[in-house]
C-alpha cells in the first residue's frame, strides 16, 4: 500500500461501552496524551503510532449515541468530525447490538468523511449465539467492515489497513446512505432549496437541512445569525412539519434493517444467556442493591487492605527516613530553613507518595469493574436514589470512595459523562468524611466525651451525609433549577477483563495525578510550611498563628476562645491529619494520650462538639482542591467548594455550640 505523505488523523467514534477505548489503547499503547478538550471539561485522549511506515494520530472521541447537540459529548464529537477534518473516522460498534449501534453510523454517513466500521466484541457475540458476516455487511454498506476482538488484539491490523487505504484514496468511499421517508421528502427538498447558498463550509446543505428538520437548536441558531430572512421562511415550514423527525429516524431504521437482514444470524428465541442470569440479581431493585453494597465493601476492603500497609511503610521508611537524614545533614542554624525543607518539601512530597498505593489499587479495582461490565449495573441500581440530588447512578462509586480519601473520589468522577452531574459530584465529594477526618475524630472524641465517643462519632458521620444530601438538593434546585440528567446507557454483556486494558488505565490515571497534581500539592505544602515559620522562625509568632488570633472572634462564637484549635483547623488544609500534629506542637504534648487530655481539658463539651463538627465539614485539603482543578480544567469548582464548606462548617459549629452550651 502506498504511503500518505503526511501524518494521518484517524478519529475513533462509537457509542458508550463498545470497546472504543480498548481499540485506542491497543493501537497507541503508552504513546498517548490525556487532557481536556479546549474550553471543555470532557476528557480528550490522543495518541500516535507508526504503522507500516505511516505516521498516524488517533483521536478518541467521547462516546455518544447520536450527533444531535443535546450534550457536551455529542457537540465535541460532531464538531471535531466537521471542523477537525479527520482523514478517516473509525466507528467501533458492538457486534451483539448491531442494530442499535448502526444508528450512529447512519448519522455519520451524512457527514463528508470516509468511515471504517469495526465490529468489536465479536467473541462475546458468538458466545451469545449471534453471528455477523462482515463481508456481507460490507457489501450492503459499500464501506469497509472489519471484525474485531480488540481485547485480544484481533483484527486491529486489518482495521489500520482499511483506514489508511481510505486515507490514501478517500474518493473511493461511496456508501449506501439512509434517506428520509417519502412523506416528508418534499419539505426536505424545499428547505434544502431555501438554505442553498447560505451554508458555509465545512457544513453541507443536505446535513444542515436534515438537522433543521430534526430540531437541532445549534444549527438553527447558526442559520438565524447568518440569514435571518431565510430562517423565518424555514421556521414557517418547520412549524407545519413538526413530526418530520419521525420520518428521518424511520428512514434510518429502515436502512439499518436492510443492512443487517442478510448479514446477521440470531440465536433461537428463548435462549437464556449468562448475562441474562446474572442480571436477574445485578439489576434487581433489592438484590441488586445488596450486591452493590457488597461489591463496594469489597472494593474498600481490597483497596485499604493492600494499600495501607504500603502507605505505612512509605511513611515510616521513606518519608520519615528522608526527614531524619535531612535533619542530620542540614545545618542546625538557621532552624527555620531545615524546618521549611522537612515540613514543606518532604511533607508535600510525602503526601504525593503516600497517595500512590491507594490510587493504584483503586484505579485497578475501578478498571476491573468497568471492564467486566458491572459498573454500568451499579449505576443503574443507584440511579433512582441519586436523582434526588440531580445526579445519576454513576456518581455513587466516586462518592463512596470518598470515605477512604477525597482525592480518588474526585478523580473517580471521570466515569461520569454528563458535565453538570460531574461538577455536582465533584462539589459534594469533599463532604464525604475521609479517613483523615475520621482519624482526628477517633483520636479526640474519647478525650472529649469518654464512653459516649462512639455515639458521637457515628452521629458526626451521619450528620455529614445528611448535610451532603441537603446541599446536593439545594444546589440542584437553586443553581440547576431542578434539572435532571438524562441517564441513557447501554448495559453491555459481561466479559472477561483484559489485563493490558486495566494496566494502561491505572498507568495513565496515576501518572496524570503525579504530574499534574503532585507539583501543586508540593507548592502548597511549602507555602503553608513557610507561613508556619515566618517571620521569626517560631510557630507561636508565625503568620499562621497571627491569622488564628485574628479569627479569634469567630472562634469565640463556637466556644474556641483559645487560638490554637483554630490554627490546627487551618493547617488541616494541607492534610486533615495535620490537625492532630499541629495541636501536638501548640500544646507541647509529646505523646498522643497526653495531647488528647490537654486539648479536652481546655474546651467545654459544647465547644468540643462544635470543634469536631467544624473539623468534619471544614474546607477540602490541598490535594483535593488540586485534583478538582485537574479534573475540570478550572479553579472554579475548587473555589466554590472552599467558600461553601467554609461557610457551612463555621455556621454549623456556631449553631451547635449555641444550642448545646
Amino acid at each position: 500500500m502506498a504511503e500518505v505523505s503526511r501524518q494521518v488523523t484517524i478519529a475513533l467514534a462509537g457509542q458508550p461501552n463498545v470497546g472504543k477505548s480498548t481499540v485506542f489503547n491497543r493501537l497507541t499503547g503508552l504513546n498517548q496524551h490525556v487532557g481536556n478538550w479546549p474550553g471543555k471539561t470532557v476528557e480528550q485522549k490522543t495518541g500516535e503510532l507508526s504503522y507500516k511506515g505511516q505516521l498516524a494520530r488517533l483521536v478518541d472521541l467521547p462516546g455518544t449515541y447520536s450527533l444531535t447537540a443535546n450534550s457536551e459529548e455529542e457537540r465535541i464529537a460532531r464538531d471535531f468530525i466537521i471542523h477537525g477534518h479527520p482523514d478517516v473516522v473509525v466507528v467501533v460498534v458492538n457486534t451483539a447490538a448491531l442494530e442499535r449501534n448502526l444508528y450512529l453510523v447512519a448519522e455519520l454517513l451524512a457527514l463528508p468523511v470516509p468511515l471504517v466500521i469495526g465490529l468489536n466484541m465479536a467473541d462475546v457475540a458468538r458466545r451469545r449465539g449471534i453471528q455477523v458476516e462482515a463481508h456481507v455487511l460490507a457489501a450492503a454498506l459499500r464501506a469497509p467492515v472489519v471484525s474485531l476482538v480488540a481485547s485480544q488484539g484481533e483484527g486491529l491490523r486489518e482495521l489500520m489497513d482499511a483506514a489508511l487505504e481510505l486515507a490514501r484514496n478517500p474518493t473511493a468511499f461511496e456508501p449506501s446512505r439512509p434517506t428520509i421517508r417519502p412523506k416528508h421528502k418534499t419539505v426536505f427538498d424545499e428547505i434544502r432549496a431555501l438554505i442553498s447558498g447560505h451554508v458555509s463550509s465545512p457544513y453541507t446543505v443536505d446535513w444542515v437541512a436534515m438537522k433543521l428538520l430534526e430540531g437541532d437548536a445549534e444549527v438553527g441558531d447558526q442559520l438565524r445569525a447568518t440569514a435571518p430572512a431565510v430562517w423565518e421562511e424555514v421556521c414557517r415550514r418547520l412549524m407545519q412539519h413538526e413530526d418530520a423527525y419521525l420520518d428521518i429516524a424511520g428512514g434510518r431504521y429502515e436502512w439499518i434493517e436492510r443492512m443487517v437482514r442478510a448479514a446477521v444470524v440470531r440465536p433461537k428465541p428463548g435462549v437464556v444467556t449468562l448475562t441474562d442470569r446474572l442480571d436477574r440479581v445485578a439489576t434487581h431493585p433489592v438484590w441488586g442493591l445488596m450486591l452493590l453494597l457488597g461489591v463496594f465493601g469489597l472494593v474498600f476492603w481490597i483497596t485499604y487492605t493492600l494499600a495501607l500497609p504500603v502507605v505505612g511503610w512509605l511513611e515510616a521508611v521513606v518519608v520519615k527516613g528522608l526527614s531524619e537524614t535531612l535533619m542530620a545533614v542540614l545545618p542546625s542554624e538557621p532552624s527555620w530553613f531545615s524546618r521549611l525543607i522537612i515540613n514543606g518539601f518532604v511533607g508535600g512530597a510525602g503526601t504525593v507518595v503516600t497517595f500512590l498505593p491507594i490510587l493504584v489499587v483503586f484505579f485497578a479495582a475501578l478498571a476491573f469493574l468497568e471492564d467486566v461490565g458491572y459498573l454500568v449495573r451499579a449505576a443503574y441500581v443507584m440511579d433512582r436514589y441519586m436523582h434526588w440530588m440531580g445526579m445519576h447512578g454513576k456518581s455513587v462509586l466516586p462518592l463512596c470512595l470518598g470515605f477512604g480519601c477525597n482525592v480518588p473520589a474526585v478523580m473517580g468522577t471521570r466515569i461520569i459523562e454528563d458535565c453538570r452531574a460531574r461538577w455536582l459530584t465533584i462539589l459534594l465529594a469533599p463532604l464525604v468524611p475521609c479517613t483523615g477526618r475520621l482519624a482526628v475524630i477517633t483520636f479526640l472524641a474519647p478525650a472529649f466525651f469518654g464512653g459516649a465517643a462512639v455515639f458521637v462519632s457515628w452521629g458526626l458521620v451521619a450528620a455529614n451525609l445528611i448535610v451532603l444530601a441537603l446541599i446536593g438538593i439545594a444546589i440542584n434546585r437553586l443553581a440547576f433549577k431542578r434539572a435532571h440528567t438524562a441517564f441513557i446507557m447501554e448495559i453491555p454483556l459481561y466479559h472477561l477483563p483484559n489485563a493490558r486494558t486495566i494496566g494502561l488505565f491505572v498507568w495513565h490515571h496515576t501518572f496524570a495525578f503525579v504530574i499534574k497534581a503532585g507539583s501543586i500539592i508540593l507548592l502548597v505544602s511549602l507555602l503553608v510550611a513557610a507561613f508556619s515559620i515566618l517571620p521569626g522562625g517560631q510557630l507561636e509568632n508565625s503568620l499562621l498563628a497571627r491569622l488564628g488570633r485574628a479569627l479569634a472572634p469567630i472562634g469565640h462564637l463556637m466556644g474556641l476562645d483559645d487560638w490554637r484549635p483554630i490554627v490546627a483547623l487551618l493547617t488541616s488544609f494541607v492534610a486533615k491529619e495535620n490537625t492532630v500534629a499541629t495541636l501536638g506542637v501548640l500544646y507541647g504534648a509529646a505523646d498522643g494520650a497526653g495531647l488528647a487530655a490537654r486539648v479536652g481539658a481546655t474546651l467545654s463539651p459544647a465547644a468540643s462538639l462544635a470543634f469536631l463538627v467544624v473539623q468534619m465539614l471544614f474546607i477540602p485539603c490541598a490535594a483535593t482542591l488540586v485534583v478538582m482543578r485537574q479534573q475540570t480544567g478550572t479553579w472554579k469548582p475548587a473555589i466554590i467548594a472552599t467558600a461553601l464548606l467554609l461557610c457551612v462548617s463555621l455556621a454549623a459549629g456556631i449553631v451547635v455550640y449555641q444550642l448545646c452550651r
